[in-house]
């Protein structure tokens, strides 16, 4: 009886520890930010019913879409390498066939008419500093722009797949892999890793990366961190909610809002979770067998101890 009472003690001060004391810690160390179910409260919302036809002539038109972005799924090849796009406008733009789906309506029309205030970035891009976002503003192709940019958006949105069709990686490349790597899944800025049969081949990527990344690093201020690892250094509601928008957590930071949806949110949170804990589906079934042999085991263990010691108690 009284090892179980010792054993009932111990239990009490680890949960304690755990369930208390570890989280206001970390409360304490970690600014705690809500989110907002990714509905960007302060972007206006969309008043005009699109129309995807005449949106796609405006992309492929007036709106220029197409001299820096590529659309995949509509047959439009990248204009430039992702080096070469690098070092015109810091960074590779993205691939449009999937944002219709990936990114929230609204975002995408504000990122349309105004960049810098759709990705919250407008302290870095000042007539002070002298610099300007790379991607210009759109003014309008001389109608009503709120209808030529819901237009546009309903088209980006008629090329994409439902988001449940659209990979954890896809997710994760279109919102995120421009700027970040992801060693543990051989993911660079400029794509995957692949594998090499001959040195010299591997060295050249290895110096279009370099050079992709110096003109990141010159874009951003400093290059972003890769990956692999923060969902466990830092959990998916730090993460979440750094994506919803990145200046609540980090005041002044050159990273601009990503704009997802909900849904795109989880699709780069399970890829990210895939990234930093390959084996954790595996680890869970385990787990679980686990915990029921060591219940078994205890359960025995007690009854041959009150076996044994009967005669001394």
């Amino acid at each position: 009886m009284k090892e179980l009472k010792i054993l009932a003690i111990v239990v009490f001060f680890t949960l304690v520890t755990y369930w208390l004391v570890e989280p206001f810690a970390h409360s304490q160390m970690h600014k705690h930010v809500e989110s907002e179910g990714f509905t960007y409260k302060d972007l206006p919302a969309l008043t005009k019913k699109g129309d995807a036809a005449r949106g796609q002539e405006l992309v492929m038109g007036a709106g220029a879409c197409v001299g820096c972005h590529s659309i995949e799924a509509a047959g439009m090849p990248a204009a430039m390498d992702p080096v070469t796009n690098s070092a015109s406008y810091g960074v590779n733009p993205p691939d449009l066939s999937n944002v219709g789906a990936l990114y929230d309506a609204k975002f995408l029309a504000a990122l349309i008419k105004n960049p810098a205030h759709a990705l919250k970035v407008e302290h870095k891009f000042t007539p002070e500093s002298g610099k300007m976002h790379p991607m210009p503003g759109f003014y309008g192709a001389g109608g009503d722009i709120d209808q030529e940019v819901a237009d546009m958006v309903a088209y980006l949105q008629s090329i994409a797949p439902k988001v449940d069709e659209i990979t954890p990686a896809q997710a994760f490349e279109t919102a995120c892999g421009r700027c970040h790597a992801v060693r543990y899944e051989k993911w660079t800025q400029i794509g995957e890793k692949p594998s090499f049969k001959k040195k010299r081949d591997e060295l050249v990527f290895e110096t279009k990366l370099e050079d992709y990344k110096a003109n990141l690093t010159n874009y951003m201020g400093k290059l972003p961190p890769d990956l692999s690892m923060y969902i466990r250094s830092r959990g998916e509601h730090y993460l979440s909610t750094f994506m919803e928008n990145p200046q609540n957590l980090l005041p002044g930071t050159a990273m601009p809002r990503v704009g997802v949806n909900a849904e795109g949110a989880e699709k780069v949170i399970e890829y990210l979770e895939d990234a930093g804990d390959p084996k954790r589906a595996e680890r869970d079934s385990v787990g679980v067998k686990v915990m029921i042999y060591l219940l078994v085991f205890a359960a025995a263990a007690y009854l041959w101890k009150k076996e044994i010691w009967k005669d001394l108690h």
